[in-house]
């Protein structure tokens, strides 16, 4: 299997059992860093370590990894309640009446405007946009901790504001305020889940944090539900409330978590990673072929490569180079998120309603649908273990287009039963994306890009999410108001063709990160490995032998079945 042909001007290149670093990138990091050669053979004893640990073993050796991670994960649980409380006040009698507008229908005689739905739907997405971007900044310079600490502490203060709101212009500063914090959770959490734990465990804590996300949706529903029949303006001051249950535990927990191992190694203080590591770790249970000094000369070597590699630390360096390709992948991902039809899921109850059924009947079908996200987010643990981000992805977007049809041609009937058909649809619908794109969607976002550019790119791929979470705030509630497009059910078409677009971008462009090192995935993506193969090339990132001398360009490949790869080799 050919990976790439040497040029004319490249190094000596030698057949070995897999892809490796080039020889200049070598020589570039024993330049930057007069330990690289002893680093060298500690990073490789820790990439196969890592690499042959197994799921129980990483639990074992990261026990506190994982603890701290949740902890900080759970701050999303605050932003999956806000975004179901928004959307499900607009179906909510008492939350109408204070802050809508008279209809003239006696069954729905208050209604908030198609304008202002929009508007209030978005005010958190622009904020969260702000925060992403501070975060960008902010928490590479000042690390993780302390940017999670002062975010927390912001929310807090800035959840008076909805909470008091005494009509729409005060509730769209709330929302806009609230969200830059929530803009700041939605990658900081991510990156530091991806950074704490060994590459076993990566896929199980990011993915946490669309359960938290979830989790947060649930809770919102429930809480609506319960409220649902009471008339005075507690029934939607309440559920503001309950915000305030959520940022004071969390940040006790993050004054105990240690900074990020890897944040610590990108700032030069190789001491305090190994320490944070240590403090990640169990010494009693760890696997006894763990040891913190070559996990941290791993991150070294990792760092340094992908300084070598024109790595930078900006937002220009992610469009820059082969980090183009990585920034592309991240961003596209995410944002297939919200152009895959999951804005039904976000304005299901006011969907439910529209679509015919009682407000009562509405909710507990929203209560269900978050439900089964959680089950199937849970569910999607045990399949990525066994088939991989990318075949998760594709088969899901496959059978979220056949779903989204569905929902389209059950909408064209007059059956007086045709509203529940599509409840169940869209229940469905729910699971097959809770258990396939929505968690899977975290791994991935977490796992291609460069160590060095993981903070910034997780940023502009959110941003990109809600740039597309701000357009589907604006078309959804026209597609589905009654005063406006009235679509309702039969937006299903419309997203339908837009999730088969998703899909086909996904079959050609999304690789394959599932049991790959930082430094394996840098040399995928610097040897320009298509997508579709990743998943089959043999990586030895920091291998030291030597062996003979091939022939240049034209000459043939040696296939060993598995094969030998054609790949330049650096001369220790």
């Amino acid at each position: 299997m050919a990976t790439r042909d040497a040029s004319p001007n490249s190094d000596p290149v030698t057949l070995t059992h897999g892809l490796q670093p080039t020889s200049t990138a070598i020589r570039k990091m024993s330049v930057a860093n007069a330990d690289i050669p002893q680093l060298l053979g500690e990073a490789k004893d820790a990439t196969r370590v890592e690499k042959n640990m197994t799921i129980w073993q990483a639990f074992r050796t990261y026990p506190k990894a994982v603890v701290f991670s949740m902890i900080l994960s759970t701050a999303i649980v605050m932003e999956g309640y806000d975004i179901v409380l928004l959307a499900n006040f607009y179906a909510f009698p008492s939350f109408n009446a204070r802050y809508g507008s008279p209809t003239g229908d006696p069954k729905n005689p208050y209604e908030i405007p198609a304008a202002w739905q929009a508007g209030l739907s978005n005010g958190a997405g622009v904020g969260e946009i702000l925060g992403l971007f501070i975060n960008g900044i902010v928490s590479e310079r000042y690390g993780y901790r302390k940017t999670m600490l002062v975010s927390l502490v912001a929310v807090t203060a800035f959840i008076f504001i909805p909470f008091f709101a005494k009509n729409l212009i005060e509730l769209q500063i709330g929302e806009i305020l609230c969200g830059i914090p929530w803009g700041v959770f939605q990658t900081l959490t991510t990156a530091y889940a991806s950074e704490v734990c060994p590459t076993q465990l990566r896929a199980y804590l990011t993915t946490y944090v669309n359960l938290c996300w979830v989790m947060g949706q649930l809770i919102g529903s429930g809480v609506l539900r319960s409220l649902v029949q009471r008339s005075d303006q507690w029934s939607y001051r309440i559920p503001f409330a309950i915000q305030w249950i959520w940022p004071i535990p969390i940040i006790v927990g993050v004054l105990f978590a240690p900074e990020s191992p890897w944040w610590l190694v990108r700032r030069g203080r190789v001491e305090d990673a190994k320490q944070a590591l240590r403090s990640l770790t169990s010494s009693n249970n760890a696997d006894a072929s763990f040891d913190v000094d070559d996990t941290v000369a791993m991150m070294v070597t990792t760092n340094e490569l992908e300084k070598t590699l024109e790595s930078g630390v900006g937002y220009l360096d992610c469009f820059r180079g082969i980090d183009l390709r990585r920034t592309e992948i991240v961003c596209i991902t995410w944002v297939i998120q919200n152009l895959c039809g999951s804005a039904f899921m976000g304005y299901s109850t006011y969907f439910y309603e529209q679509a015919g059924l009682p407000t009562v009947q509405a909710f507990n079908m929203s209560m269900g649908q978050y439900a089964i996200g959680f089950v199937g987010t849970i569910g999607s643990w045990f399949l990525m273990s066994h088939a991989g981000r990318r075949t998760l992805y594709v088969n899901g977007l496959a059978m979220l287009t056949v779903l989204l049809l569905c929902i389209g041609l059950t909408s064209i009937s007059n059956h007086q039963n045709a509203s529940w058909g599509i409840g169940s649809l869209l229940l469905i619908y729910t699971f097959v994306y809770d258990i396939t794109v929505g968690p899977v969607c975290y791994s991935l976002v977490a796992e291609i890009p460069s160590t060095r550019l993981k903070t910034k790119s997780i940023v502009l791929a959110r941003n990109l999410y809600n740039v597309a979470g701000i357009v589907n705030g604006i078309i959804v509630p026209y597609m589905l108001n009654p005063t406006a497009w009235n679509w309702k059910g039969k937006s299903g078409f419309f997203w339908a063709g837009m999730c088969f677009l998703c899909f086909s971008w996904t079959y050609f462009r999304l690789p394959e990160p599932k049991g790959r090192t930082y430094g394996e995935l840098d040399i995928l993506f610097e040897q320009g490995v298509s997508a579709r193969k990743f998943s089959r090339i043999d990586v030895s990132p920091w291998a030291g032998e030597t062996a003979p001398t091939p022939p240049r360009v034209g000459s043939k490949e040696k296939d060993n079945g598995g094969g030998l790869e054609m790949v330049e080799k650096a001369s220790t």
